[in-house]
């Protein structure tokens, strides 16, 4: 009797059965693979790539240098030896103003590195061609008691970051001015004198510039002051009341 109680209370014990379909399996469309690399870059015919002269041995296994020249500037991107560069004409479905398409390769997709090079060089070579090309632009506004912004023009020899042209002049509630020299590859405009538009054609440079500025006056949750970036928008909070 023993025995069968035991074998009883074996069978009774729920056991933990692995699902025979995978969660793919509720999808109506076929499994497919994305690749942010694996797109082509229209260019206009005013951009050109020119490999650095410093860094023209494509064949070296060092990352390669290739320079964006446009209307707006020149941008260097750096290219990994494991990523391939292959112009082509573009097709019907390019934009007009695209006379020309530029693609990306790897040599082994399956690697994991690879693949993350891919996609990153493509997304620097993207946002270079549209730096040189047409530029970026990128506004700041000022909420706040007080807060006021004012652009100054300074010489390169009495500002603090070399080569500068413009400083910003910031009143931000503290009891002396706030003044910040921008990189000379960043130019910066205020449309209003709670409104910071800097433009440039280097998209990380704007956002390094932006969230500089925007460290003097975080963006604060009770009541709403700060320098926010762009369309920022955060969550209110109500003060705790006793």
């Amino acid at each position: 009797m023993a025995a069968v109680a035991a074998a009883l209370r074996v069978r009774a014990r729920p056991r933990l059965v692995a699902p025979s379909c995978s969660p793919r399996s509720f999808a109506s469309s076929s499994p497919t693979s994305s690749h942010v690399g694996s797109a082509p870059i229209p260019y206009p015919p005013s951009v050109t790539f020119v490999p650095d002269s410093a860094t023209a041995s494509f064949s070296s296994s060092l990352p390669r240098r290739l320079v964006v020249q446009g209307p707006k500037g020149r941008l260097a991107v750096d290219v990994p030896s494991c990523v391939h560069i292959a112009h082509s004409p573009s097709s019907s479905s390019s934009p007009p103003a695209a006379s020309s398409l530029i693609s990306l390769s790897v040599d082994d997709p399956s690697v994991k590195y690879q693949r993350a090079m891919w996609g990153l060089t493509r997304s620097l070579l993207a946002n270079a061609v549209r730096g040189v090309s047409t530029g970026y632009s990128l506004s700041l506004r000022l909420v706040g008691v007080g807060y006021r912004a004012a652009v100054e023009e300074v010489s390169p020899s009495s500002s603090s970051a070399g080569g500068s042209k413009q400083r910003l002049n910031l009143k931000l509630g503290f009891a002396h001015p706030v003044l910040i020299d921008l990189p000379s590859d960043v130019l910066a405009s205020t449309p209003s004198s709670t409104t910071i538009l800097l433009s440039g054609i280097d998209k990380q440079r704007l956002g390094e510039v932006a969230a500089r500025i925007r460290s003097w006056r975080v963006p604060e949750p009770y009541n709403g002051k700060g320098i926010f970036v762009g369309d920022e928008q955060i969550k209110r909070k109500e003060v705790k009341k006793k």
